[in-house]
C-alpha cells in the first residue's frame, strides 16, 4: 500500500509551454491503449500514448485542475508523473467561443463528407475542449 503523505511531482508539458509544474495526489489522463487510468505515490512504472482527452491533476485539499490534452505521452516513475502532450490547455485558458465555432465548423464539414477524418479529428477538439472548459466553471 503506498504511503498517501508521498505526493507525485507532476508536469505537463507541450511545445509552447509548460501547462503545469507541481506537487498532486493523483492525476487521470486516458490513454489509448489501456482507457483511463488514475496515478496516485508508489505507482508502478508506466508509460503510455494519450487519447485526446481531459487530464485532471487532484491536487491536497481536493482542488482540481482540468486541461484539455491533445495526443501526447504519459510517464509514471518514481512518484513523478510526465506528461508530454502536441497540445495542453488549462480550463480556464480556453476560448470557448472559438472552440463553438470549430464544433460547429467540424459538424458541417461531417455533414458534407461523413468520411472526413479531418473534420472528426476537429470535432473531438473542440468538444473536448467545451467539455474541459466546462468544467472549469462547474
Amino acid at each position: 500500500m503506498p504511503d498517501m503523505a508521498v505526493e507525485l511531482a507532476v508536469e505537463l508539458v507541450s511545445p509552447e509551454e509548460v501547462s503545469y509544474s507541481g506537487a498532486a495526489e493523483m492525476v487521470i489522463v486516458r490513454t489509448a491503449e489501456e482507457g483511463d487510468i488514475a496515478f496516485q505515490a508508489g505507482h508502478v512504472p508506466f508509460l503510455g500514448v494519450l487519447a485526446t482527452w481531459s487530464v485532471d491533476v487532484l491536487r491536497a485539499g481536493g482542488e482540481r485542475d482540468s486541461f484539455a490534452v491533445h495526443r501526447g505521452f504519459v510517464e509514471v516513475s518514481h512518484n513523478k508523473v510526465t506528461i508530454l502532450s502536441d497540445v495542453s490547455e488549462a480550463a480556464g485558458e480556453i476560448d470557448v467561443s472559438r472552440a463553438e465555432k470549430a464544433r460547429d465548423r467540424a459538424g458541417g464539414a461531417l455533414k458534407a463528407d461523413p468520411d472526413d477524418a479531418a473534420a472528426l479529428e476537429a470535432l473531438e477538439r473542440a468538444e473536448l475542449r467545451l467539455r474541459v472548459a466546462a468544467s472549469a466553471s462547474a
